[in-house]
């Protein structure tokens, strides 16, 4: 007699990657799932503090830092549900004299979190292409346009190393505005950006001709979500990284055939006016595969994470991604 399926449950964003889970077009074998559709803002505080689903979307960052000091319910497999490039994402006050990644040195920088994913990048990548002195860079943390944003975990940091949440009712939209901040580092467009208020700009103009630049160089596709499963559950059931694995690709690959089939299409059914320049210019920078899942394909990626999340002050120990991932 067949083993019951296992009942588990299953919370991510509603990523086109993750869709075919979530309407249960694909099943994970062997278990019957219960998935939420919940945003990441949401997800990420429930993982790292209540750990209520059995599989969920979670921050590599906030994983990472767990995962140094074993305090993580969750072990993660090699599914990366969100990856963006970031260059775009450093806006600077207009006549703050910020014209160069270095002149970030000695400035008060907005961030929602520290911690979050896409800052880590990005400082990252500061460090890293253009020898910014991390250290030399103050943050206040908080939320973008408004709403409270607050550190998911606690942060460790050294002597002399600021960052100072914002107070009650500011947001660092309006505190760049106001000149209290000289940049944002900002994982989506700012409202003043959006309004078109000539107080703002991009640090990088042409952000994505240095993103691809970027990839050319490094090979990375910026990683910042990955996926774990209760790691209780993977000690009494094996098997279950494999089947979920398997599942998150076959998602995957739905998803991007749609969007193949969307792009070759004799009709625009997407609302993008340029989207064959920008499925073509994907493909030639990037290849085919260009979402890719595993941990060998994406081993460097990982490891240069698990390093700067060291030298940022975030985890309390250097890993490697065998540390962190199930090998599949």
């Amino acid at each position: 007699m067949k083993d019951a399926p296992l009942k588990l449950t299953l919370a991510c964003w509603d990523h086109d990657r993750a869709q075919a889970l979530l309407d249960g077009r694909v099943v994970i074998d062997g278990v019957e799932l219960g998935c939420q559709a919940l945003p990441t803002t949401t997800l990420f505080p429930l993982a790292v503090k209540e750990a209520i689903y059995d599989i969920t979307e979670m921050s590599l960052s906030s994983y990472i830092m767990q995962a140094s000091t074993g305090t993580s319910a969750y072990t993660a497999i090699p599914v990366f549900l969100s990856r963006a490039f970031r260059h775009s994402g450093f806006y600077v006050r207009k006549g703050a004299g910020i014209e160069v990644p270095r002149d970030l040195e000695g400035r008060t920088v907005g961030v929602p979190e520290y911690q979050m994913t896409a800052a880590l990048w990005m400082r990252g990548i500061l460090a890293s292409e253009y020898q910014v002195d991390l250290s030399k860079i103050k943050y206040r943390t908080g939320g973008l346009d408004g709403g409270v944003r607050v550190e998911r975990l606690p942060l460790n940091l050294p002597p002399g190393f600021v960052v100072l949440p914002m107070n009650d009712g500011e947001n660092l939209n309006d505190l760049l505005l106001d000149g209290q901040l000289d940049a944002l580092f900002a994982p989506k467009v700012p409202r003043a950006y959006l309004n078109k208020d000539e107080r703002i700009e991009r640090l990088f103009p042409d952000y994505a001709a240095v993103e691809k630049a970027y990839y050319h160089k490094t090979g990375f596709f910026p990683i910042m979500h990955t996926v774990g499963i209760r790691t209780t559950l993977l000690n009494e059931h094996p098997w279950l990284a494999k089947a979920t694995f398997d599942a998150f690709v076959a998602a995957r690959d739905l998803a991007l055939k749609r969007l193949e089939h969307v792009w070759l299409g004799s009709a625009n059914r997407l609302s993008l006016p340029w989207l064959h320049e920008t499925m073509e210019s994907t493909r030639t920078v990037m290849g085919n595969d260009y979402w890719s899942y595993g941990l060998a394909a994406n081993r460097a990626e990982i490891d240069w994470m698990c390093q700067q999340s060291v030298d940022q002050y975030l985890a309390e120990k250097r890993l490697v991604p065998e540390d962190i991932f199930v090998g599949l």
